[in-house]
């Protein structure tokens, strides 16, 4: 009897070290997920001020959308180092993106911006940099997933507590305009 009951003990302080491992590991992978987000967000608000300064002097009387675009980057940058959550975090960021396509849609206005290079160029970066922040968002959201279901499921929810396991947030769209299907046109001429 009393090896049966050793046995079961072991059994059982094993299952519990193995849930606790994987409960660390997926906390680990949340933290980790959520620094790639933030990687991507530096980049793209490090581009910024150098894109407003290209197109600076060619959209004088534009002021309101470039000043609309700093305040942006600028509440976004202080979401990110404050730490606010990642709900604060996503609605700067929306209020970022939604900046930049008014500013992307007003530089198609102006011939002599479309022809320069480095304009081009800062834009193509910036494309690619919204790309790599999509994608982070989603693996952070794949992890962060993961980590509450793992959390929540019976019976890896009894040592949730000992591993100081938290849900974590998911990066959501909470912003209508964002939300809203894009108007295509592909009308030629």
């Amino acid at each position: 009897m009393g090896l049966g009951l050793l046995f079961a003990l072991v059994v059982i302080g094993l299952w519990v070290m193995t849930a606790y491992n994987r409960l660390i590991a997926l906390k680990n992978q949340v933290a980790n997920s959520w620094k790639q987000i933030d990687v991507q967000l530096k980049r793209r608000h490090d581009l910024i001020p150098n894109l407003v300064s290209a197109v600076k002097g060619a959209m004088d009387f534009e002021k309101s959308t470039l000043e609309a675009v700093i305040s942006a980057r600028n509440r976004a940058v202080t979401a990110s180092a404050a730490s606010g959550g990642v709900a604060q975090v996503a609605k700067a960021e929306g209020e970022l993106t939604q900046a930049l396509g008014r500013l992307f849609a007003l530089s198609e206005n102006y011939p002599q911006l479309k022809a320069t290079a480095n304009i081009q160029q800062l834009q193509e970066e910036l494309t690619t940099t919204e790309n790599k922040v999509g994608f982070a968002r989603q693996l952070y959201n794949d992890v962060a997933t993961s980590y509450n279901t793992a959390q929540q499921q019976f019976p890896t929810n009894l040592v949730a507590g000992l591993a100081k396991a938290s849900p974590a947030e998911l990066w959501a769209i909470e912003d209508a305009a964002e939300r809203a299907v894009p108007n295509v046109d592909l009308k030629m001429g």
